[in-house]
């Protein structure tokens, strides 16, 4: 947000609102992960009573919405204890050197190392160089075909290092589905 367009803390119908004033013609209105923070950007001079019309007709939606935020995979992971994420990161090692192994033969690769973290705004990475391959353990919360998903992915950065066309390509050549499998990841 930029800094002339300040966010101003409002309450309306019991909700604690993050309001910013832009230039813009319609309102907009987001809960943001981790916590399911509501956020409304609206136009410079809208009156405050529209605004509040606007969320109490939302107020439902809004619950529903902060719910499943904090029903998510993400806001567990924010939570997790030392334990949690120990068991994390044994499920994904079991799991990442099998599919590497079906992987790589039909891709054409060879990842040389594969390495586990906890990491917060990753689900991977790839060092095309010298092959290592990096994933996020916070992939054992999500269903395994978005941890082969991830998997496919790095390795298709062994092919081509950037998010290009021909990276896209390879992605829709090797893993149709690859776009749906993601959308599961967000």
């Amino acid at each position: 947000m930029k800094a002339k367009e300040q966010a101003q803390l409002v309450s309306v119908a019991g909700f604690d609102i993050w309001l910013s004033r832009k230039r813009i013609k319609n309102m907009n209105l987001r809960i943001k992960p981790p916590d399911g923070r509501i956020e409304v950007s609206a136009p410079m001079h809208m009156p405050m009573r529209d605004i509040e019309r606007f969320i109490t007709q939302k107020q439902n939606w809004i619950r529903r919405q902060q719910l499943a935020v904090v029903n998510s995979p993400a806001f567990r992971a924010e939570q997790a204890s030392a334990e949690e994420q120990k068991e994390w990161k044994a499920v994904v090692s079991a799991c990442v050197p099998p599919l590497v192994q079906a992987w790589e033969p039909i891709m054409g690769v060879h990842a040389t190392k594969l390495v586990y973290r906890n990491m917060k705004s990753r689900w991977g990475s790839c060092q095309p160089a010298t092959g290592r391959i990096c994933i996020n353990t916070r992939l054992a919360l999500y269903p395994p075909e978005c941890l082969e998903y991830v998997v496919v992915h790095e390795l298709c950065h062994l092919l081509e290092g950037g998010h290009g066309k021909r990276f896209h390509k390879l992605m829709d050549s090797f893993m149709p589905d690859w776009r749906d499998r993601r959308a599961k990841l967000r």
